[in-house]
């Protein structure tokens, strides 16, 4: 499931001018664009809003907070048919997107994706502005012949990310395109080690339009908030100097001098340090066996993997021991000669850290006095 915050409402076309069949297939590729989301008060809502004589609200934001309700509303939902006065309908929009009545949240990102035949009785250049204003993305989905210009001047800069033709019954090829385009308007982490991270986000502003206020602080230790002003050029930043496996509430605020933009939140974890054994003890030589012991590291140490061989020859054999012990006995070895240790912690990051140290073995007892063999270097 994809984990992430906004409010998602649909303008759904349910006037007489769609036909029973392609209501249906419409509600069919609703469900398949929100499937993957997660769905409640810190993750993903939707409600939809119909377009008809008169615009109706189907269910508040915060009614349906899990994947199978969701998809039984959306079965259910019911054409109204009437006129299509798309211009009230986004007014409507406008004040659902906003009210708390309605179950939208404040300060978390708004998309709005209006399904239409390309067909409306009244004006929507206006109302559809004044959503843009207010920081709200809108997608466009046409399944008829519209009017392109007027389109792509309603939906999003730029329209060929924000703005579709297709036929009804091509729905299903979009709906991935359109989903990743709604999660590229969002803050996202990359490259996250145990003491950075960085973030990126779409292109919001410019030199000219504004800057970001970056807002960061541990989640049990809110009070000790950081906060870092950026360009309005920049599109990422690196944080860095982090505690290990701490999670991490991050805020991006764009402050323009244009359009409201909504904060942006995303909460991180950074990894577990990912540390080298400290050090390797060899304890309890004998001719045939030693015992190798290293300092415990993070819980994080999935396993350890320990490697031995004459320190002058061509074989090397392999022990697993488990993440929770540190230490393990080495046997069936030649005495009286020197080996190569190789500890290596593997983390649950697929990170792997190595440290070696040397063995020696006993002599045998009444071994004769014989050159050591090939491969073999008497301790």
């Amino acid at each position: 499931p994809l984990s992430v915050k906004g409010d998602i409402l649909f303008l759904l076309d349910s006037s007489g001018s769609v036909s029973y069949y392609e209501f249906s297939k419409v509600k069919e590729f609703m469900w398949d664009l929100v499937r993957p989301f997660t769905f409640g008060p810190n993750d993903v809502q939707t409600s939809i809003i119909h377009i008809s004589t008169t615009p109706t609200m189907e269910f508040p934001f915060d009614r349906y907070l899990s994947r199978g309700t969701v998809q039984q509303a959306i079965r259910d939902t019911r054409q109204l048919m009437g006129d299509t006065n798309t211009g009230k309908a986004l007014s409507f929009a406008k004040e659902k997107l906003f009210s708390n009545d309605a179950g939208a949240r404040p300060d978390v990102p708004k998309v709005l994706v209006w399904v239409t035949d390309g067909f409306s009785s009244d004006d929507i250049s206006e109302p559809m502005q004044l959503l843009k204003d207010m920081g709200v993305t809108v997608f466009i989905v046409s399944t008829g012949r519209g009017n392109y210009l007027e389109l792509s001047a309603a939906a999003s800069q730029p329209p060929e990310k924000h703005l579709h033709f297709v036929d009804v019954d091509d729905l299903p090829i979009i709906t991935k395109e359109l989903r990743d385009a709604m999660l590229a308007n969002r803050l996202r982490v990359v490259d996250i080690t145990s003491s950075s991270f960085r973030l990126t986000w779409p292109q919001l502003l410019s030199q000219e339009t504004g800057y970001y206020t970056l807002q960061y602080a541990p989640t049990d230790d809110l009070a000790a908030k950081r906060t870092t002003q950026v360009s309005g050029a920049h599109t990422s930043l690196t944080l860095s100097n982090l505690a290990p496996e701490t999670t991490y509430e991050v805020a991006l605020v764009p402050e323009s001098n244009i359009h409201y933009f909504p904060p942006q939140t995303i909460r991180v974890t950074t990894l577990a340090e990912e540390i080298s054994p400290a050090q390797i003890l060899i304890s309890d030589s004998r001719p045939h066996s030693f015992q190798v012991s290293w300092a415990p590291t993070p819980d994080s140490v999935t396993s350890y993997q320990v490697l031995y061989g004459p320190l002058r020859g061509n074989s090397a054999q392999l022990l697993e021991v488990d993440g929770t012990h540190n230490s393990t006995v080495v046997e069936n070895l030649a005495p009286n000669t020197t080996y190569l240790v190789t500890v290596t912690a593997i983390y649950s990051s697929g990170m792997e850290k190595s440290l070696s140290a040397k063995a020696c073995t006993q002599e045998g007892e009444r071994a004769p006095q014989v050159a050591p063999r090939e491969g073999q270097i008497g301790c």
